[in-house]
């Protein structure tokens, strides 16, 4: 006897009272995805939407704005009854740049959105089959491809108008069942085949056939690959049809002695059945797949079957798969293949070039969890090196472009300011490099990649140098980024622009130093921070009409709302601009009406913005700063590389000291940073 609960008429109830959930897999995905905010952002200078579901949890996505809202709108589409429902989609991309961390997310999030009781999906169980036909040993049987309850009940009766009476008996008016009949597909060929000896035994009564029909919730099993699956592409030998679509079954087939009965095909066994009921299927590098494989998929993709012996399975199934420029190229070469193409959503992904949101993704490389020696002592790390190693693997994933310089280009990038160039001139050079008809020629698709990344952080923990002073010290980063390039970059003129890159990265790492070492000497962390924003309001403030001869003038404090009085010394401003190489007044009144606009425009919203993202500021103020503090620029240099008297001891001290307590660093990086500092290398 069937509890209550598991009846089909409980579960259409459930459904009718919005309690259970009937919808297709792209109408469950896009309902996922939309339920959770939504913001609009500008990347690379063009307006997009950033989907907040895509950026929860400890490790979530980072990035992927163009290629996260390509995959929701062709879900949309789908989900709608649009041309994407008869498509798959493909993430096509260089290794290691979030492809396949961008389909395991999307799974991950899926699983969870399932686990939540109004969003389960539910299959039917077919109980005592052997009281309608002959089944030997099988004592229930559960649809394979994981139906939907509802699906079986508008396919009840092979009478249509039949199953419309006996859902508008439960409750159904006219518009619910239309909305119902949208999602109507016929059941696979076992389900019908067993249904048919069923109807059949109990000639025809509905309410009959409903006691052998039991409702299971469908269990979430990633291991299994239930609900989400993958299938990673095999070689040529081992890989076949059975793979993906199952096939016939000895223990079946010793206890059905009907030949033509489908349930002796196993369909569980492939990859594709445990994902039919709505769930995601993730076809890994599906264009190495030989040749039958993909055209199963080509199948698969177009008609959403599976297929076996002329017997067919529909499935409600997001097929998302990869493939890496290479294969991609050689496939769409050969126009014989153009078919699978044809049906496939192509959506290129480029790597990250938004050296902000590198850091977050150098971070996921260098792990959360404590490092250690190989003596098991705690290993530092270098305050500058998250920093500086993002600034070089963007980089290197920058395009060189005569009408834009590399950092100018990467500022632009992470919408920062970049002096005259605009967001205008970034985004006709992005849209330019996109309508290459090389793929690997476009726009973020060179540079290092994250796998690379995370071999060179690798490489660097195994340094002696690392391993003997107990941190991973900056400089030693390069080296091993440097190794990395060697090893895998095979392109010439690839390795020579990356090591280009790698040298521009290393003058902002020294810039950073210099900050720091201002910073050390002041006794103040923020020391050059708060002479940069003196520098800003003395450019808001110096036009002030009320500005008296004393040149005082008071702002208020964006952060505290306080008012704040403010002496505008021009000589420091003139000097600071002149360090900046603005050698006349336009110039130096064009950059100070960009300070101004850029005031205007973030500091209403984000009071705590401090205009430290603006290298040529920040490296201009602390030498003018070390300037006016020492008899000469760089003298600083000079104190602490001689430590021969004891004045300059002491001063050496006094750094050391701030940098291990305020600054993040341990003794061996600060004491390594100051060596550094006061070798003449690496100036930007």
């Amino acid at each position: 006897m069937v509890d209550e609960q598991q009846t089909l008429d409980y579960h259409v109830k459930q459904v009718l009272e919005g309690n259970r959930s009937f919808e297709n897999v792209f109408q469950s995905v896009i309902r996922m995805i939309l339920e959770k905010d939504y913001e609009k952002v500008n990347v690379n200078g063009n307006p997009t939407y950033d989907y907040q579901i895509f950026r929860e949890g400890k490790k979530h996505i980072i990035g992927m704005y163009d290629e996260i809202n390509k995959f929701v709108g062709y879900v949309k589409n789908a989900a709608e009854g649009g041309s994407a429902k008869e498509m798959g989609f493909v993430l096509i991309g260089e290794p290691g740049n979030g492809k396949t961390f961008f389909v395991e997310q999307v799974c991950d999030l899926y699983r969870n959105f399932l686990s939540h009781p109004e969003n389960q999906k539910y299959t039917f169980v077919i109980e005592n089959p052997n009281a309608f036909g002959e089944y030997g040993q099988i004592k229930e049987i559960e649809s394979q491809t994981y139906e939907d309850p509802m699906r079986l009940i508008m396919n009840l009766s092979k009478n249509r108008e039949e199953n419309l009476q006996h859902l508008k008996s439960i409750g159904f008016d006219d518009q619910g069942i239309k909305k119902l009949f949208e999602n109507h597909r016929p059941l696979g060929a076992c389900s019908t085949y067993i249904l048919n000896q069923l109807r059949k035994h109990c000639k025809g009564d509905i309410e009959k056939m409903k006691e052998f029909i039991r409702i299971e919730n469908i269990d979430i099993d990633e291991t299994s690959g239930t609900v989400t699956g993958k299938y990673p592409s095999g070689d040529k030998i081992t890989s076949s049809a059975t793979d993906l679509t199952g096939k016939q079954s000895l223990p079946r087939l010793l206890n059905i002695p009907e030949g033509s009965n489908p349930y002796t095909f196993d369909l569980r066994i492939g990859a594709l059945a445990r994902v039919a009921g709505g769930g995601i299927h993730f076809a890994d590098e599906i264009l190495k797949n030989k040749r039958d494989l993909v055209k199963i998929y080509l199948g698969v993709i177009n008609d959403r079957l599976i297929e076996v012996r002329g017997y067919k399975w529909p499935i409600d199934t997001l097929i998302i798969a990869t493939s890496n420029n290479e294969e991609y190229n050689r496939f769409a070469s050969e126009k014989e293949e153009s078919p699978i193409l044809n049906r496939l959503r192509r959506c290129f992904v480029a790597h990250n070039t938004n050296y902000k949101l590198q850091k977050t993704l150098t971070s996921y490389s260098l792990g959360d969890k404590k490092k250690t020696t190989f003596s098991g002592e705690e290993l530092h790390i270098d305050p500058n090196l998250i920093q500086a190693l993002s600034y070089a693997t963007t980089l290197t994933r920058i395009p060189r472009s005569e009408r834009l310089p590399p950092i100018e280009f990467m500022k632009l990038s992470a919408n920062e300011e970049a002096g005259e160039k605009s967001i205008k001139l970034l985004k006709e050079i992005v849209d330019e490099k996109n309508r290459n008809p090389k793929v690997n020629e476009r726009f973020g698709q060179k540079g290092v990649g994250h796998r690379d990344l995370g071999i060179a952080l690798q490489t660097q923990m195994e340094m002696s140098t690392t391993n003997e002073g107990c941190c991973m010290f900056t400089e030693d980063a390069f080296i091993a980024l440097e190794s990395i390039i060697y090893d895998v970059i095979q392109d010439p003129k690839d390795r020579e622009k990356f090591f280009s890159d790698i040298k521009l990265a290393k003058g902002l790492y020294r810039d950073l130093v210099e900050v720091s070492m201002f910073n050390a000497y002041m006794q103040k962390p923020d020391a050059i921070k708060d002479d940069v924003l003196r520098y800003v309001n003395m450019v808001i403030g110096i036009d002030a009409t009320n500005l008296g001869a004393d040149k005082m003038w008071g702002y208020t404090d964006p952060q505290t709302k306080e008012r704040v009085p403010l002496q505008i010394d021009e000589r420091f401003m003139k000097a600071v601009e002149s360090r900046m190489g603005l050698s006349n007044s336009e110039h130096v009144e064009s950059f100070r009406g960009s300070i101004r606009r850029l005031y205007g425009q973030r500091i209403p919203v984000e009071p705590n913005y401090d205009f430290m993202d603006n290298h040529i500021l920040v490296k201009a103020v602390t030498n003018v700063r070390l300037k006016s503090d020492f008899a000469e620029a760089g003298s600083l240099i000079g104190i602490l590389s001689n430590p021969h008297n004891e004045k300059n001891r002491e001063m050496r001290s006094k750094v050391l000291d701030a940098m291990t307590k305020d600054g993040g660093y341990c003794n061996t990086c600060a004491q390594k940073t100051i060596d550094y500092y006061c070798r003449p290398e690496d100036e930007s």
